[in-house]
């Protein structure tokens, strides 16, 4: 599935912007979802941890589900999904190929 996004480029002396459509290749959305699902995991990890340390610090005991579920919440605030680095991509992408054009 291609992934693009639309992006505001101002001209010289215009009111308003032209809006720019990216598209990434599938190679480079590729790459995204990888870095992405590399850096979820890893995130989901420590998440598991800091679980267990407030359960700790709590005094609450361990019992899977709830690690598991404040684990969840936890990665839930604070993760960032594919589309993030996706739209990030297609923002450099733009940013590359507009930089002289303003």
């Amino acid at each position: 599935m291609t992934f693009f996004k639309t992006f505001p480029r101002t001209l010289k002396g215009g009111s308003y912007p032209v809006w720019e459509e990216v598209v990434l290749s599938d190679e480079e959305e590729k790459k995204a979802e990888i870095q992405a699902r590399e850096e979820n995991i890893s995130l989901m990890k420590d998440c598991i941890d800091e679980a267990k340390k407030i359960l700790a610090e709590k005094g609450f005991k361990f019992y899977q589900s709830d690690v598991v579920n404040l684990a969840i919440s936890i990665f839930d605030k604070i993760a960032s999904h594919q589309v993030y680095y996706k739209e990030n991509k297609a923002k450099e992408k733009f940013d590359e190929k507009f930089k002289n054009t303003s």
